[in-house]
């Protein structure tokens, strides 16, 4: 398998926006591999193909990281935006301003990786639509079934 990154971001607090953790979750329950048994601020198993990573956010200093793969996989979730409630498309480097200081798409970050390592990685987002945003650590119940497709879909991925 080539070497690959599943990276999620998400705040977790705010119930289904933290839809990208219980995604890994799940995918390592499929690939028989662990998580933390408390939700941490940031998780990181690396070191084993594919590697899992999640964090509350995208930032610039991910590129040094995601520069060692070869595929990535973004999991985020969604409110609508877009077309499928579970939405898989294919992302490519191009730096996107944002008028959120805090705020760094997938293509940004992996504009910085090509930018500054000449790297690009196959990269797709996992992108899943979110219900419910209260200050919740559960998924709604329309998005822990979605969750669980998303799962699949990136096992399917990782067959590739």
């Amino acid at each position: 398998m080539k070497a690959t990154l599943i990276l999620g971001y998400g705040n977790f607090d705010r119930q289904d926006d933290g839809v990208a953790w219980h995604i890994l979750e799940k995918v390592a329950k499929l690939i028989n591999r662990s998580l933390p048994e408390q939700i941490e601020d940031t998780f990181i198993d690396l070191g084993e193909n594919p590697d899992l990573l999640f964090n509350l956010q995208l930032v610039p200093e991910m590129a040094d990281i995601v520069k060692d793969y070869e595929r990535v996989c973004f999991v985020d979730a969604h409110t609508g935006a877009v077309e499928n409630d579970v939405n898989i498309s294919p992302v490519n480097a191009c730096f996107q301003n944002s008028p959120f200081t805090h705020h760094m798409t997938p293509e940004t970050l992996l504009c910085f990786v090509d930018t500054l390592y000449q790297k690009n990685p196959e990269a797709l987002l996992v992108s899943v639509r979110g219900y419910d945003f209260n200050f919740e650590r559960s998924l709604s119940e329309k998005t822990e079934k979605l969750a669980e497709q998303a799962g699949q879909q990136i096992i399917e991925w990782l067959r590739e």
